[in-house]
């Protein structure tokens, strides 16, 4: 069975020694040289359309490619304090969608406290299910209190495919994700006229980048209607980045220059005008303030000039900061580019590539 790092007391576990092999110029140039070149370094942010809120890295699956490094044996959790300030900093600003992220999000005993404070201020929730912890015991009724509340549900599905799902995220997984998405689709999601949104995220099994978006997004909607009957409104197609578990695959494979060159060889302007960190602010288990997720699973907290913790949330300093890159970022410009809703750029935008 696969474990954390963090059990395996592995060297990855630790934020210096990622970061000191990502940003070795060995295998590629730094990710500021192309910024530059395109006129986008220092890159700021252009204000705070979305929280992003790690509610803890408790999960009940520990994937390989996992960039978080979850699993059951975590047990770093918001607490509700830590929710409040979330709450009283979302209050102070007009952004509209609140996007609740884990380890599994419902695992934090707070969870359904906090989704229904976020219901009371109005804002566009987002929950990122892994799926099979809606038909685990003891969550059996959080498909019915999702729907309830009307979350938008974006849901993780390496494949349509039994043995490239259970290959990625361990066994049986795809059978219990199938029962998942059946559950959502009687109550509701992802079919038309309910207001109940489902998405499906795919991320390549292998060293690779991912297809284009629309393209697998038609095979995803053929072969699950055809298999099993099931419906979801777009799949968000998203690339692995070279952190944490995958990061640990990649070295461990022999694949980490050639991943990292590929990546680099398939910077697209477009696709970094448009990151996601430039309209999000992410907020770790412990309040901690980060550009996006992945900043956040490697330690590199908001610019140091910048309020470090959500109870000293400043929104107009926030809104125009300073964001801290890496060559990491490679993996949110490359090809299509990269981000918590699918591809950046279309593809009028790719003919240069």
């Amino acid at each position: 069975m696969v474990q954390s790092l963090q059990k395996r007391n592995h060297s990855l576990a630790f934020f210096d020694e990622q970061r000191r092999i990502i940003q070795s110029e060995t295998t590629v140039k730094s990710f500021e040289r192309p910024m530059n070149e395109v006129g986008l370094s220092p890159l700021f942010a252009t204000g705070i359309q979305t929280f992003q809120i790690n509610v803890g890295k408790m999960c009940n699956q520990v994937c390989k490619h996992c960039h978080v490094d979850a699993g059951p044996d975590r047990k770093e959790i918001m607490t509700k304090e830590t929710m409040q300030h979330c709450l009283d900093a979302l209050e102070k600003t007009d952004a509209p969608i609140v996007d609740l992220t884990g380890g599994a999000p419902e695992m934090n005993p707070d969870f359904c406290w906090l989704v229904d404070q976020i219901a009371s201020l109005k804002r566009h929730l987002i929950v990122r299910s892994n799926l099979t912890i809606l038909v685990t015991k003891g969550y059996e009724n959080m498909p019915v209190f999702l729907t309830e509340r009307k979350a938008e549900i974006t849901a993780s599905l390496p494949y349509y495919l039994d043995k490239q799902t259970d290959a990625q995220r361990g066994d049986h997984v795809f059978e219990k994700s199938i029962k998942a998405l059946q559950r959502l689709n009687e109550l509701g999601y992802g079919q038309p006229d309910t207001g109940l949104i489902l998405n499906l995220v795919y991320n390549p099994v292998g060293a690779y980048l991912p297809p284009q978006q629309a393209a697998i997004e038609s095979d995803y909607k053929k072969e699950l209607g055809r298999r099993y009957g099931i419906v979801f409104n777009q799949l968000y197609t998203v690339t692995n980045m070279p952190i944490s578990r995958f990061l640990d695959f990649l070295l461990e494979s022999g694949n980490y220059d050639a991943y990292m060159r590929k990546l680099e060889g398939a910077f697209n302007p477009e696709a970094a005008k448009g990151v996601m960190c430039r309209t999000t602010l992410s907020i770790g288990w412990d309040g901690r303030l980060y550009d996006c997720d992945f900043n956040q699973m490697l330690g590199l907290p908001v610019n140091h000039n910048m309020p470090a913790h959500i109870r000293d949330f400043d929104p107009a300093r926030l809104a125009t900061r300073e964001i801290c890159i890496g060559n990491h970022c490679y993996g949110c410009t490359a090809g299509s580019g990269s981000s918590c809703t699918g591809t950046l750029a279309g593809p009028s935008e790719l003919s240069h590539l």
